[in-house]
């Protein structure tokens, strides 16, 4: 495997894979969630050390409250069945955004699952749930200014002490599926260097023939940082 030890993953497309076979939105975005167990254990068996998933954005509350309510049913569910398997493989998990808009029950399932894990050291899986980059960066700004930090005292570091995914490296790559060519306000400060892979596959379609053409893309990009 190459040097990419940070995966991102803008997973779009549900929807319209449903739409594209008849079915309602809920069973395009539960076909997302067999998709999403399927990457995440293709990338841990690659050696990718961590991986951030855009799963639901503050945008995303905007939807109708049936396809919000499934959306929120079907976290509970992954919370309940996916923390006990990753733990057994080592995976810590974290959830990053605003987890105040979530239930009081929800908190409580992420609160157990990132206590349950976060000794483990043999991946990073962080789900962005309610998560914005502008608020999240924002977020941070407040954080800073109510530590009470002098301003010329403020460094990059500063900032990315206070960001959701502090003390992790930034993605060296983001895949975005669905045929959309942006970033959607997903990870905007980590995102800075990231190379970027964009694709028509609808996410319930991307399989491991589509990672590897990703990963195959990034191994042949020479990556300088602007030097």
């Amino acid at each position: 495997m190459s040097d990419l030890k940070h995966l991102a993953i803008i997973m779009d497309g549900n929807r319209r894979w449903a739409k594209k076979h008849g079915k309602p939105a809920a069973s395009g975005h539960q076909e997302g969630y067999k998709r999403f167990k399927e990457i995440g254990d293709l990338c841990r068996k690659r050696g990718i050390k961590t991986v951030t998933v855009y799963a639901f954005s503050t945008e995303n509350w905007k939807r109708d409250d049936e396809e919000v309510s499934n959306l929120m049913d079907l976290l509970r569910y992954a919370l309940n069945q996916e923390i006990d398997r990753l733990d057994k493989e080592n995976v810590r998990v974290k959830i990053i955004g605003r987890r105040d808009d979530l239930s009081k029950d929800l908190q409580d399932l992420i609160a157990r699952g990132e206590e349950k894990t976060k000794n483990n050291d043999g991946g990073n899986l962080n789900i962005a749930i309610s998560y914005g980059g502008r608020e999240e960066i924002t977020g941070a700004v407040k954080k800073i200014v109510a530590s009470g930090i002098a301003p010329e005292e403020i460094t990059e570091e500063t900032v990315e002490q206070n960001l959701y995914t502090a003390g992790q490296s930034d993605p060296d790559l983001v895949i975005r599926c669905g045929g959309q060519n942006r970033l959607s306000n997903f990870l905007l400060w980590q995102l800075a260097y990231a190379e970027i892979y964009f694709t028509d596959v609808l996410w319930p379609d991307f399989d491991e023939t589509e990672l590897n053409k990703a990963l195959d893309f990034f191994d042949n990009i020479k990556r300088n940082f602007g030097k």
